[in-house]
């Protein structure tokens, strides 16, 4: 479902896909704004099996460059997910939120984990969809 959100999401990229326990993982995504933002939050919510397992908060800034100008930018997040990180089926959720907006936008998305560097599988389409909270 779309939000009526000032920034909305055109894609998302995870790199490895999938994700390797105890190896670094980023996940970019692609968005575009139609107001300028100096400055806000995007706090990362992780679920497993629909259990919250995980939640962090970071500076929007430190996750890309502000001040964030009307029109596309990227936001990229690097994570090493520790060596005992069970494998399977997540769903990351990303709310931004800006010093003078609220809300600035909802994402939510899957993602797969496997066990260290000998497993392979291909992973679910992906397809990032704001939600509404």
């Amino acid at each position: 479902n779309k939000g009526n959100y000032v920034v909305k999401v055109d894609g998302v990229d995870i790199s490895p896909n999938p994700v390797i326990s105890g190896k670094p993982a980023t996940f970019t995504i692609s968005a575009s704004t139609g107001q300028a933002i100096t400055g806000g939050k995007a706090v990362i919510e992780v679920y497993f099996f629909g259990f919250h397992i995980h939640q962090e908060t970071h500076d929007l800034c430190e996750e890309t460059s502000c001040p964030i100008t009307v029109g596309n930018f990227v936001l990229s997040h690097n994570q090493v997910l520790p060596g005992f990180t069970p494998p399977g089926s997540y769903k990351l959720k990303m709310t931004l939120s800006g010093a003078r907006i609220k809300q600035l936008t909802c994402i939510s998305f899957d993602f797969k984990i496997n066990f260290g560097a000998s497993e392979s599988s291909v992973s679910d389409s992906l397809s990032a969809h704001q939600v509404y909270i």
